[in-house]
């Protein structure tokens, strides 16, 4: 018996993800298959990719509070962080617009689907993304996203088999610490599998390094003061850490990085 290949449909409109199961029921036969699950919205989404880790993805791009672009990039940046490509479902953009396919989606290892969808585009969408192997529609997702000036507008945090959806904006800094990244916000921390050099290169005009180890919100730097060391680890010499706005932790700034930061307030 031939395996099924798993299958997530993730659109807000229950019209629309019924549509697609009839669709799916009329291929079976052709492309055998089961649905693991459906999502109304992005952190519905990312719950489900979690725990059903479908093959497959069927994403709707227009969905009130994040696109299925930004969706995606968050399923591609938690399987990049963790190393297992396997985490990340081969996606299929579903769209009732056609300005998201005309050069975005020339990258090749992305398909998309114009609504309303008919049975023969989405069984070839179907094989075609069969047939990539795990993992390729990595880059091809973050190309996709600057060709259409898509950013993550949250880091998505899995805590106690739920996801949240931490806003940008309200993250004041993030530190590796071990294999984690602690996200700060004025509230409280969470922590997320995250690498911090990807995250400083996608957010580069919000965040600024002030350490090896640490990203601060460029909104959130209040200042700076010069303190004397505690230790023998900086040479007995001075040296600045950055007063962050809303809370009082301070984070100190490496000599490498000093000038650079400076400049922000200067």
């Amino acid at each position: 018996m031939a395996e099924l290949t798993s299958i997530l449909i993730v659109d807000d409109e229950p019209v629309a993800r019924s549509r697609l199961r009839e669709l799916l029921a009329d291929l079976a036969p052709e492309f055998p298959h089961r649905i693991v699950g459906e999502a109304g919205n992005a952190p519905e989404a990312l719950s489900q990719i979690e725990i059903a880790r479908p093959q497959i993805a069927l994403l709707d791009i227009q969905m009130p509070g994040m696109s299925g672009i930004e969706l995606a990039r968050h399923v591609s940046a938690r399987a990049r962080a963790s190393e297992d490509a396997r985490q990340m479902p081969q996606i299929i953009f579903v769209t009732a617009f056609d300005e998201f396919a005309v050069d975005a989606f020339e990258v090749r290892a992305i398909d998309y689907l114009l609504k309303p969808v008919r049975a023969p585009r989405l069984h070839e969408a179907l094989k075609r993304a069969l047939a990539r192997m795990p993992g390729d529609n990595q880059d091809s997702i973050d190309q996709l996203a600057r060709a259409t000036n898509t950013r993550r507008r949250h880091l998505s945090v899995h805590e106690r088999g739920r996801v949240i959806l931490v806003p940008l904006e309200q993250v004041i800094y993030l530190k590796a610490e071990l294999k984690y990244i602690t996200v700060r916000t004025r509230e409280r921390e969470y922590l997320i599998e995250e690498s911090l050099t990807s995250l400083e290169e996608e957010f580069a005009d919000r965040m600024v390094r002030v350490h090896r180890n640490a990203l601060v919100a460029r909104p959130s730097i209040a200042g700076f003061e010069r303190v004397a060391p505690t230790g023998d680890a900086d040479g007995g010499d001075p040296y600045w850490q950055v007063v962050l706005r809303d809370i009082p932790e301070r984070l100190p700034v490496s000599r490498r990085q000093w000038s650079t930061v400076k400049s922000l307030v200067s």
